[in-house]
């Protein structure tokens, strides 16, 4: 079957309405690998019911419309599909239960050939359920890297931030569980690329990668920890692009500078001194 990139730029992704509970938000924020200490005290309140808040990162997995580029009406080589860049900014706070609906549409397609792949752009509005009230925006980009050379347009892309050149100000090493793949995948995203070693080696990876949105929570832990002291309230945005897997049992380590309410950052991996996320910019107030 010929790949149509202008039907899949046309293609409707499903609208989902969520109802959300405290075990939710307890189960993503477990499965970025908070309450690793269980004498945290700070990390407890994002695990346990008591006082539970939610992280500030959790829209990700809020009215997610799941893995749909599986569906064969797409024409994606679903195999060879990664996460690019992810972002998001609150308009309110997150709370730890809700009622939501995320609504998501699909904004662009660049080609950047059969060796790239195809940049795919998405966008996803989350509004509260009852009051209509939009509560956070997501902007997403997917490297579909088994549907380059399609024909699409070559560009114009989004400008990429670029981190300062000086030695950070500040980092924060955070190791991820081994399971933590296995954990993450339970709040909606079942791509078996991170769960079956055999699907792993097809996508030409030796095992089983961690998410690339939990690799970003990770990040977001950090950021949270460092620069907003566990404050979810200072916590306004966040963008970030992808540059390398990790594997579940590494440790990320994040780097950032601040210059007001902007962060800069990037995150590598420690074991093997890669850059896994870069050109990442947050507003912590």
């Amino acid at each position: 079957m010929t790949f149509d990139w202008k039907k899949l730029l046309a293609y409707k992704v499903p609208e989902i309405e969520q109802d959300y509970t405290a075990k939710d938000s307890i189960l993503y924020a477990l499965g970025i690998g908070l309450g690793a200490d269980p004498m945290d005290a700070e990390q407890l309140r994002f695990v346990y019911e008591d006082g539970l808040k939610a992280l500030p990162t959790m829209p990700v997995v809020l009215g997610y419309p799941g893995f749909w580029v599986k569906n064969p009406e797409t024409g994606v080589d679903w195999k060879k599909v990664l996460h690019g860049e992810q972002g998001f900014i609150l308009h309110k706070p997150v709370a730890p239960t809700g009622a939501v609906v995320g609504r998501s549409r699909l904004t662009a397609a660049v080609d950047k050939g059969a060796q790239t792949g195809l940049l795919l752009y998405s966008e996803r509005d989350v509004f509260d359920r009852k009051t209509g009230d939009k509560l956070y925006t997501l902007t997403s980009t997917s490297v579909l890297r088994g549907n380059g050379g399609c024909g699409a347009p070559e560009g114009p892309v989004p400008p990429i931030h670029k981190v300062p050149e000086r030695t950070p100000d500040t980092s924060c090493d955070l190791k991820t569980l081994p399971q933590a793949a296995l954990i993450y995948r339970l709040s909606g995203d079942f791509n078996p690329l991170h769960a079956d070693p055999a699907v792993a080696k097809t996508a030409n990876f030796p095992r089983p990668i961690l998410h690339g949105l939990c690799t970003y929570g990770v990040v977001g832990h950090a950021l949270l920890r460092t620069m907003a002291g566990y404050d979810v309230a200072r916590f306004k945005r966040m963008n970030a692009r992808f540059t390398a897997p990790v594997f579940p049992g590494e440790t990320i380590r994040t780097e950032m500078w601040r210059e007001g309410a902007k962060v800069s950052f990037r995150a590598r991996v420690v074991e093997r001194d890669v850059v896994c996320i870069n050109n990442g910019l947050a507003e912590i107030v």
